[in-house]
């Protein structure tokens, strides 16, 4: 199965060949290289199938090139863009970066500026993954807990911490606590002053996330992520998720991966 989908967007056959053929040399069957003839067959193949990376030729009859990003970007479309052009016209890069591109090749390519330009645009795609995956993985109310810093409280960030390490574990407000010297109601009282959450909230947070990872970085059942993450049935897991979340794990799991890889 194919890592990447490139599309090679060009008018003129000989180019387009030329250019396909360098690239499937170069990916050795990790990346599936696909060509179409104009802008329309652009669209069309773009709505059926997730185009990782795309290289378009500027000038083209009916829609050119331009046109054609700004159609791409109208439709929430977002490979990572490589433009291809005879011109160097200012305002053609110009536009051309407005529109998202990360680089302009000017015609004739080597295949040594082309293969630096695709191997380049390959790792924006994998650093778009990732912030993709951190953004869905995310729980807003977890960053706030670490933007606001509460070191300043020494006992507080050792219960967090104490927190995070024994998430798969039974945890009690009692054993963090004894663990970080402070009675258990006074620790109540200094956790929500300070981490804006109780002491149960933020347990159930850090399970979920924590269960969110998982399903998206392995293939593990999902009975052996809940006890991962620290709940003793995936009953009562898949309950808790689901009120966190609005969705089963499952679901979530298949809605994420669709998502990478439509």
């Amino acid at each position: 199965m194919y890592r990447r989908t490139i599309l090679i967007v060009d008018d003129e056959p000989r180019t387009r060949q030329g250019l396909k053929k360098t690239l499937d040399t170069w990916a050795n069957g990790e990346y599936q290289i696909i060509t179409a003839a104009n802008a329309e067959e652009t669209i069309e193949i773009m709505r059926q199938h997730k185009i990782d990376i795309l290289l378009t030729d500027i000038r083209m009859p009916e829609m050119t090139g331009l046109e054609l990003l700004k159609v791409i970007k109208e439709q929430n479309m977002s490979p990572v863009i490589i433009v291809i052009s005879a011109y160097s016209e200012f305002e053609y890069a110009h536009e051309a970066l407005r529109l998202g591109v990360i680089n302009y090749l000017l015609k004739p390519i080597s295949k040594k500026n082309l293969i630096e330009a695709v191997e380049d645009a390959a790792k924006a795609v994998e650093k778009k993954e990732r912030a993709g995956m951190i953004e869905k993985v995310v729980d807003i109310k977890l960053v706030d807990v670490n933007t606001q810093n509460p070191s300043n409280r020494l006992p507080i960030r050792e219960a967090l911490d104490y927190i995070n390490q024994h998430l798969k574990n039974e945890l009690s407000q009692k054993e963090v606590a004894d663990h970080v010297h402070l009675n258990p109601s006074y620790l109540s009282v200094l956790f929500k002053d300070h981490v804006k959450l109780t002491f149960s909230e933020y347990v159930t947070r850090r399970r979920i996330q924590r269960a969110k990872e998982l399903l998206m970085s392995t293939n593990l059942p999902i009975a052996d992520i809940a006890e991962e993450s620290g709940y003793k049935t995936a009953k009562y897991f898949i309950k808790i998720f689901k009120e966190m979340e609005g969705e089963t794990p499952s679901a979530y799991r298949k809605n994420n991966n669709e998502k990478a890889v439509q």
